[in-house]
């Protein structure tokens, strides 16, 4: 090897170079190299496209593969240190380069994104360079799973690339996204708002465009491995077994009030990676393992807002259940929910939208699908949230299951409204009315296949996904649906 093509090599390797690597790291951030060496196993990462840069400076994103728990995957880190990881051609084109070769080979892609936005000194190539990120990020989504990580300032066309994967996930500290940088937004407000109050973690967190925020770099790279321990490489794989719990387990439960405890009961040792955790709170989407076989669990939470369902709530399960379905992930169901949330004017549309989008959510799923109704199943809710009519293949009752129209009371008064003006007691009427319509009458409806024991359910939904797991489906022939976004 010569010694001019050593020192071009090292000069790559260097960045931006020693001045710019310690504002870097005076700022609290990693470098792009040393979140590679983080992300991934040990010596194991070879880059990719190491000369593809302007010959007079390093390229502001390193791309390579390695594995991470002796598994492939392909990642990019943008590099701060070289012009504030400004994207334009040469950058565009390692970026895609690599995810076609993720998509050829079947492996994740995981995204480190810290860029102050497009190379201006580019100017309209730089908008093109991300328009071909963003058109290969579409065309391989569902294809392999797609990990961003916000570890520094993600601006317009950088923080519209994250968002299109299948997990954003947020270092606090030093991450944001946003449209419009809080410059421009203060001054059009009048408003003086940080970086952090525009697209900070919390606030993405809160609004449902990130599903993971942790505090540190070092964590999102620990939530991005344990993410993909879920995950199987590609849509054509399952995701990697594990050792399971004892399936005979008995989950000591007769009711649940907090959806986080029932799923923590069924999941293997009480393990489970839950997303958007601070969005939608009245639902919880969860990755776990059944069996050491990875699953998704969607439940109604009581704990908050009594588990109606709000628009937020459709949207969070309908975007989980497609990502299971899109890598083979059976989806649980926990039904627990007093129907639809009280709407107005002014949200009654987009009620009626989020979850048009939920039913069209669990009717295009062809994963194995099992549902529990362990409470309350009112209106229209019920037939939402993994019904039998709408897909599932499965469906147990807990014997306090309640499944109606309307709640008790309100339906007793409409349905005795004679008995009641007689001197009827209606608290009498409504025990009955519930136990008219409670399990076993859902059960010889074909509503249920069958009325359980609580305690039980983690075994009976082990062998329901046992049973299922040579579960085909032949679809109409088309392009997609029309998803009602």
């Amino acid at each position: 090897m010569s010694v001019d093509l050593n020192d071009r090599r090292q000069k790559l390797l260097a960045g931006g170079g020693q001045e710019r690597v310690a504002k870097q790291h005076d700022a609290g951030k990693m470098t792009a190299r040393e979140r590679v060496a983080k992300l991934f196993d040990e010596g194991s990462f070879v880059e990719t496209g190491v000369f593809t840069a302007a010959k007079e400076t390093a390229s502001s994103v390193i791309t390579g593969y390695g594995t991470i728990e002796e598994r492939p995957v392909y990642a990019y880190a943008q590099d701060f240190t070289v012009k504030g990881g400004a994207m334009g051609e040469g950058a565009a084109k390692k970026i895609v380069n690599l995810m076609e070769l993720a998509a050829k080979t079947g492996a994740p892609v995981v995204a480190m994104c810290d860029s102050a936005g497009a190379s201006l000194e580019e100017g309209v190539a730089a908008l093109n360079a991300y328009a071909s990120i963003m058109n290969e990020t579409a065309r391989i989504s569902g294809v392999v799973p797609q990990i961003s990580l916000i570890l520094g300032p993600c601006a317009g066309g950088a923080a519209f690339v994250p968002a299109m994967g299948d997990l954003v996930i947020v270092a606090d500290k030093v991450g944001q996204m946003f449209v419009t940088g809080p410059q421009v937004v203060s001054a059009r407000t009048g408003r003086n708002l940080t970086a952090k109050d525009l697209g900070g973690g919390k606030k993405l967190a809160e609004s449902g465009a990130a599903q993971i925020v942790v505090d540190t770099e070092e964590e999102a790279m620990a939530m991005a491995r344990k993410a993909l321990s879920f995950l199987p490489s590609n849509n054509q794989e399952d995701a990697p077994m594990a050792a399971a719990d004892d399936l005979n387990r008995q989950m000591d439960i007769d009711a649940y009030h907090d959806a986080h405890d029932a799923i923590a009961r069924i999941a293997d040792f009480n393990d489970y990676l839950e997303l958007s955790r601070d969005f939608a709170l009245n639902m919880v989407t969860a990755f776990a393992r059944l069996g050491g076989r990875c699953v998704g669990l969607v439940a109604n939470n009581p704990a908050q807002a009594e588990g109606a369902l709000c628009a937020s709530a459709c949207k969070k399960a309908a975007r989980f259940i497609r990502l299971c379905d899109c890598y083979n992930l059976p989806v649980i169901t926990l039904v627990n929910t007093p129907g639809q949330s009280t709407v107005d004017e002014n949200n009654n549309a987009g009620a009626i939208t989020a979850a048009a989008q939920l039913i069209c959510a669990y009717a295009e799923a062809v994963v194995p699908k099992v549902s529990v109704l362990c409470g309350d199943a009112i209106g229209a809710a019920y037939s939402a949230m993994g019904s039998k009519a709408n897909g599932a293949d499965i469906v147990y009752a807990w014997p306090q299951a309640f499944v109606s129209p309307v709640n008790a009371e309100a339906a007793v008064r409409i349905l005795k409204k004679a008995q009641i003006k007689d001197g009827a007691d209606v608290a009498t009427l409504t025990e009955d009315y519930i136990k008219e319509n409670g399990a076993v009458n859902a059960a010889e409806y074909g509503l249920a296949d069958d009325v359980i024991n609580p305690a039980a359910t983690r075994q009976m939904i082990a062998a329901a996904l046992e049973m299922l797991l040579g579960k085909r489906e032949v679809l109409l022939p088309r392009k997609h649906g029309n998803l009602p976004l």
